[in-house]
């Protein structure tokens, strides 16, 4: 569980959660708060796009998404943005770029981010929960 009890769900954290996967429904239903934020609704939008039901699965997400804050890209965002990937780029440890946006976001708004990716601990000062 986060320090503050948020997190920040990561796209393959929300497909798990719209399977049922236990292991993700338990640990979101734990949270005080829930957030998604832009880059991660852009990568949900796409796969409902490119999927065999796409109104279907874009119903979906937008009823999940009106039950969650989601979270945009700022100025302050663009700050996080740059201190990540400065970061990550010292350590020689790139990650994929939507993963350092979102990074970005989870550190500027304080919040623990859920995820099924382990290279999310290369970010530093990021609270990474892996399910």
């Amino acid at each position: 569980m986060p320090v503050n009890g948020k997190w920040l769900v990561d796209t393959n954290v929300v497909i798990a959660l719209f399977a049922g996967e236990p292991a993700a429904v338990e640990r979101v239903q734990r949270a005080s708060a829930v957030y998604l934020c832009v880059p991660v609704l852009g990568e949900l939008r796409y796969g409902a796009e490119a999927s065999a039901r796409v109104a279907g699965n874009l119903a979906r997400l937008d009823q999940f998404a009106r039950a969650l804050i989601v979270l945009p890209c700022d100025d302050a965002t663009a700050k996080s943005y740059a201190e990540v990937k400065f970061g990550l780029r010292k350590k020689g440890r790139p990650i994929p770029e939507n993963d350092v946006w979102i990074a970005a976001i989870a550190r500027q708004h304080g919040l623990a981010l859920l995820t099924r990716d382990g290279h999310f601990h290369e970010v530093d000062g990021l609270e990474v929960e892996l399910v």
